[in-house]
């Protein structure tokens, strides 16, 4: 049987809403320490990026905040896209998301406690994101691109392939 301490959080039984929980707090303190604003329309974008670990569409999210405004009864039945992509740019820019390039989607940073480059486990089958952090990984990339007189402006590395959960292997 594997290991649950080696197993990431999202391929194991846990408590979500601790994750959201943590992610909510953690950008409220985040933004209060910076001054900056975590408005109604961010937090919601937030928390609806935070409803599972996979990635999530801006598209997706602008259907999901717009049936939220209809079931309110709000006059404004749907959210412009720009005021979804400004609130991920920000979103993005203070570290509590982080895009997948492949997937055009975007996933709750779980390592928010720390400035890092983002790199990601992608299950083909379920769709999860499970963020890891290596600085072997980062150094080498680094050192080769030094080597090659490359300068690196972005980094994100995302690797294909099959979770525990879904090849049967994750802690019940």
């Amino acid at each position: 049987m594997p290991d649950s301490v080696n197993t990431p959080i999202a391929c194991r039984p846990h408590n979500h809403n601790t994750c959201v929980d943590k992610a909510m707090a953690a950008a409220k303190s985040a933004c209060q320490k910076a001054g900056a604003r975590l408005t109604p329309t961010r937090e919601q974008v937030l928390l609806l990026i935070w409803q599972s670990h996979k990635p999530l569409g801006a598209y997706d999210i602008i259907d999901q905040l717009s049936e939220q405004m209809r079931a309110l009864g709000k006059r404004q039945k749907s959210i412009a896209p720009p005021t979804v992509y400004r609130a991920l740019d920000f979103l993005q820019e203070l570290g509590f998301i982080h895009r997948i390039a492949s997937l055009n989607a975007f996933v709750g940073c779980s390592i928010h406690d720390s400035a890092h480059i983002s790199q990601f486990l992608l299950c083909r089958d379920c769709g999860i994101a499970i963020e890891i952090a290596s600085n072997t990984l980062n150094q080498a990339i680094y050192e080769n691109a030094s080597a090659n007189g490359f300068s690196i402006d972005t980094e994100t590395i995302e690797v294909s392939g099959s979770c525990a959960r879904c090849r049967g292997d994750a802690p019940q």
